[in-house]
């Protein structure tokens, strides 16, 4: 019996798009206690948090990105210089806030040139962290080249080869060359390579499903497939269905739930499930995921990414 179709339906890039806002402090209940006061001026306790996160360092850039999303937070980063100006927390801050102005729209040359001054000084003030470097390739992947992002993700990878977020944009960097269908694309072998070269409990097995699934984004975006995932292929083939088994495998035995970007990885899978037309087996997924929906990989393929999740989760559930 051929499996439902997703609940996928046709790319709405010429509708409206809702308003919903995915928060990237995901399910880190102290983060965001912390980043409510630290919005309101009070950056003491963004001072503690970071102290006990220690060299965790998906951990570390995983809040420190979240705190600098907040609108105020190189003004507050800088009230903390102040006060403790050999800081090596409030410079990280600073520059990964001075990254995300820098990474809006409407940003200008200058705003960049001093996002990467700030990153590099934080990067001499405690050369052992990757998050200055994170915010580095962060800023290429919008305002710069594959070719400097890779550069940044290799002093990533020398701080720490596991680093979850780097090996998520490296893999979305890699799958835009070439935006032909190539069933041998580079992005594949890096994922796999990374996924073999992780200790076996590593989130980095789900990596072949992302690659899979950034690869979808960009043969969507270039017309070479459909944005109808059923009606594409790319969900259904020999390559599909072994990294589909091989992740949803690892998660059924390793799940890691610890993990500070955990929710990241479930989206991701039950996106590819939906895909592959298994909503029994994304249900279990969906579960886990709970409300802290991604807007990647459900914006895809030029959709809307809220609804589309919720479309998604009520045809593996059965209930909204």
């Amino acid at each position: 019996m051929s499996p439902p179709p997703p609940p996928l339906g046709r790319s709405r890039r010429k509708g409206g798009r809702s308003d919903h806002i995915f928060d990237p402090a995901l399910d880190d209940s102290e983060l965001i206690d912390v980043r409510g006061q630290f919005a309101q001026g009070r950056w003491t306790r963004a001072r503690s948090l970071l102290v006990a996160t220690g060299t965790d360092w998906d951990l570390r850039g995983h809040r420190l990105l979240a705190l600098a999303a907040v609108p105020s937070a190189a003004g507050w980063a800088r009230d903390w210089l102040l006060a403790e100006p050999d800081s090596a927390d409030a410079t990280t801050l600073l520059a990964c806030a001075s990254v995300a102005r820098a990474r809006r729209p409407k940003a200008t040359a200058d705003e960049r040139a001093r996002a990467r001054e700030a990153c590099l000084a934080a990067a001499a003030q405690d050369p052992a962290d990757p998050t200055p470097w994170l915010g580095l390739m962060t800023l290429e992947r919008t305002h710069g080249t594959h070719q400097a992002a890779a550069r940044h993700f290799e002093e990533i990878r020398a701080r720490h080869p596991e680093h979850h977020h780097a090996h998520h944009l490296m893999t979305a960097g890699l799958a835009e060359a070439h935006p032909e269908s190539d069933p041998l694309h580079e992005v594949y072998d890096f994922a796999a390579w990374a996924a073999e070269q992780a200790p076996a409990d590593s989130p980095l097995a789900v990596l072949p499903v992302v690659a899979h699934a950034e690869r979808y984004r960009v043969l969507a975006a270039a017309g070479v497939v459909s944005d109808d995932p059923a009606a594409s292929g790319h969900w259904s083939g020999r390559r599909a269905r072994q990294v589909m088994k091989a992740a949803f495998d690892w998660w059924l035995e390793w799940e890691r739930e610890d993990h500070p970007r955990h929710r990241v990885d479930l989206n991701f899978l039950a996106h590819a499930k939906i895909c592959e037309g298994r909503p029994a087996e994304a249900a279990a997924i969906f579960h886990r995921i709970g409300p802290h929906a991604t807007e990647a990989p459900w914006s895809y393929a030029g959709r809307d990414p809220y609804p589309d999740f919720l479309a998604a989760r009520t045809l593996a559930l059965g209930a909204p």
